[in-house]
């Protein structure tokens, strides 16, 4: 079959094509019918006459049938064009017709932006879902984003490594997902709420410039632009101080955002002080644009810097702000190894915010393991806890690891700004519900009772 894409047939006029998709609206005008037929490449409008041998089949068609038609691309009258669409100056006379594929009426309405439609209705049908115009834009924007920063990052001699789904439990200030061990009963994988152990492994192994866009595991609660899974472009680079990693990455988002039709507010990126973002913005995650810059889809990228390292705990003890494998600034190394002034110790942690969202965050990293050691020392952990958990950074770090640094950005996020959307489910092709379901696959669900018995596992009801 010699298929045509739709979006092809503007340059197909007075020549004979195949085309296949789905029924988007049927019209019956009088004694013609017409279709609007959809593909992943747009729509175009169909016309069948009582003369065509087509036209006994396209009587019986309803919305979502899929089928394929052969005929003759003409131009339309200037005074028929439809300029919403990129093929309205064309249209096609259908002289052969045949049904691939009859389909159910749909339980939700596919023909409107869906947003007011109950969100478990529309997981639950995600499938027919996707097939609006705007989640599928939305899904290819996310592709072309993802594709436009691997080549960015392939330019800049960057190599990109997988690194492990099922890995040690870490605190990276969420809780855990676990994965019970059926040949070694009563232990647990961790699934990673981020590759950080694994790429400042990799920084130790000499590939001086890492990237992956690696998926992210976090057992935390849900809101609009958080899930319990995520995506994330994940990057690391050797022998860099701050200022290395912040012109790596801005550059990147200006070559990838505006690659992709977007305009930027300013540049190069304003720079506040986590101190001056909270003075001014009342929050470190904050809103730059004017009314005009929202209606006109404009891109406000920010940087925070200098966060406190540490804050306190309800029990009077320290817990860290952003992560424990960052490095604190030159000026406070000597506090914290002392042990001293926990208060004031500042951390050469980095946050990029865009339009009031957290698009990423990252840090120049400990790479030495007396100071990884007196970050966990902080923490109250014992050197028996440290060794346990932390044994293996340790001693990476004590065969000659070179200074680093790196970020973690949510390509959920980013796409759903690129994409003017407020949720990251209207991005996401299976995400999870509000309330913490898998769409289609009916998720979490119990598992039968050999499948306990064979991990060595009971289920104890809470009270």
């Amino acid at each position: 079959m010699q298929r045509t894409y739709i979006s092809e047939t503007p340059q197909k006029i007075g020549e004979q094509v195949t085309l296949s998709g789905w029924v988007h609206i049927r019209r019956d005008h009088g004694k013609l019918i017409f279709l609007d037929l959809r593909d992943q490449s747009g729509v175009i409008q169909l016309v069948v006459t009582p003369k065509s041998p087509a036209y006994e089949a396209a009587q019986a068609l309803r919305p979502e049938w899929v089928i394929q038609v052969s005929g003759t691309v003409k131009e339309r009258p200037e005074s028929m064009r439809n300029e919403k669409l990129e093929t309205g100056n064309v249209e096609m006379n259908v002289e052969e017709l045949v049904v691939l594929n009859q389909a159910e009426t749909p339980p939700l309405p596919l023909d409107t932006e869906g947003l007011d439609i109950d969100e478990e209705v529309r997981l639950k049908y995600r499938y027919l879902d996707l097939r609006r115009p705007r989640l599928q834009r939305n899904i290819r924007l996310r592709s072309e984003l993802v594709q436009r920063m691997r080549s960015f990052l392939f330019g800049q001699n960057f190599t990109e490594i997988e690194t492990p789904y099922f890995s040690k439990t870490t605190p990276e200030g969420s809780r855990d997902f676990v994965v019970p061990s059926r040949m070694y009963p009563g232990q647990f994988f961790a699934l990673p709420q981020s590759p950080q152990q694994y790429k400042q492994l990799l920084m130790t192994a000499g590939f001086e410039k890492y990237f992956q866009i690696a998926r992210c595991f976090r057992d935390e609660d849900l809101r609009a632009d958080r899930a319990f899974e995520h995506t994330q472009l994940d990057l690391e680079m050797s022998f860099v101080e701050q200022a290395d990693v912040l012109a790596v990455i801005e550059a990147m988002i200006i070559t990838v955002a505006e690659g992709m039709g977007k305009k930027i507010k300013e540049k190069p990126f304003p720079r506040f002080t986590y101190q001056e973002a909270m003075e001014k913005f009342g929050a470190d995650k904050f809103d730059l644009r004017t009314e005009e810059d929202k209606q006109n889809g404009v891109l406000a990228f920010a940087w925070v810097l200098d966060f406190p390292f540490f804050e306190k705990t309800d029990d009077g003890g320290y817990t860290f702000t952003h992560n424990p494998f960052s490095m604190p600034k030159p000026e406070h190394v000597e506090s914290l190894l002392k042990g001293e002034s926990i208060d004031g110790i500042m951390t050469q942690q980095y946050d990029l915010v865009c339009n009031g969202f957290e698009a990423g965050g990252g840090s120049i990293r400990a790479h030495k393991p007396e100071i990884l050691k007196a970050v966990f020392k902080v923490m109250g952990y014992t050197d028996e806890k440290i060794e346990e958990d932390f044994g293996h950074m340790l001693s990476a770090f004590s065969y000659g690891a070179p200074p680093h640094g790196g970020i973690g950005m949510g390509i959920d996020r980013l796409a759903m700004i690129l994409a003017g959307e407020q949720s990251t489910r209207e991005v996401i092709a299976f995400p999870q519900s509000s309330s913490g379901h898998t769409s289609v696959m009916d998720a979490p669900s119990e598992i039968t009772s050999d499948q306990l018995k064979e991990l060595g596992l009971q289920v104890k009801k809470s009270e």
